[in-house]
């Protein structure tokens, strides 16, 4: 037979141990590889969390041939919001506009790969619990903050113009960064943009949710204690044309 390719595993964590198994992922990602930090972090387990993490779901990727996970996601339906008080980005964006929707929603958060597993098929394997997680609940909306690694907006103007000439989300979904941490990103004007230059400082997470459809809220977020640019993106699933769905769903 074929050489397949590498065989993952997609699951919710159902352990303390799993939960742990997703936030060491985080920890060598965001605080050992992006230089993160917070006020939970556990230096001493090698652990990243937060007060968020007992109220969302947390969805592993495992590598078949050696148990190790590779992949995490972090989930949170709408439908459980009441129990956290509220989602988890609502710190750095305005998200009335989707919570007057009436509309299904799910948070996205800490989507993370081991390096090694980077620009192979554990993200699509990722991608498709995901999109099974979503049908199951019946999930309308997605959305969630993305980073792109650095603070310097200087640097980032080019991908964050692009996204907001080319990519913002309509009035009924836009939500805003809030008030008081509102970073622009128009930045340079749509006719001196260099689109190609732009995408390829987007990282490929942003990408994947703008192949599939996606849109951004309008402003981004400073993150100093993660040492990101963030940006607030918003799927909605209903939007989708068939070509995008089968690359959602992994047809």
């Amino acid at each position: 037979m074929p050489d397949t390719g590498p065989s993952f595993t997609v699951k919710l964590a159902e352990t303390d141990e799993e939960l742990r198994a997703a936030q060491r992922l985080r920890y060598d990602v965001f605080v050992r590889e992006l230089g993160g930090g917070g006020e939970m972090v556990d230096h001493a387990e090698g652990l990243e969390r937060d007060q968020f993490d007992p109220y969302f779901d947390h969805m592993l990727a495992y590598d078949d041939a050696n148990g190790q996970v590779v992949g995490v996601y972090r989930l949170l339906p709408g439908d459980r919001v009441a129990e956290v008080g509220r989602f988890y980005s609502e710190d750095e964006y305005d998200l009335t506009v989707l919570k007057n929707s009436g509309r299904k929603l799910l948070e996205l958060g800490r989507s993370c790969l081991h390096p090694d597993y980077r620009g192979g098929t554990a993200m699509y394997h990722l991608w498709n619990g995901l999109a099974k997680y979503v049908s199951e609940r019946e999930i309308e909306v997605l959305f969630g903050v993305a980073s792109f690694h650095g603070t310097d907006v200087k640097h980032l103007a080019q991908p964050l113009s692009m996204l907001h000439h080319n990519h913002l989300a309509p009035p009924e979904l836009r939500v805003r960064a809030q008030p008081d941490v509102f970073q622009n990103m128009n930045l340079v004007p749509k006719d001196a943009l260099d689109r190609r230059g732009a995408m390829l400082q987007v990282p490929a997470l942003i990408k994947a949710y703008l192949r599939l459809g996606g849109f951004v809220g309008e402003g981004a977020f400073i993150d100093h204690a993660f040492n990101t640019t963030d940006v607030c993106l918003i799927l909605d699933t209903t939007r989708m044309n068939e070509r995008q769905r089968r690359i959602y769903g992994g047809a």
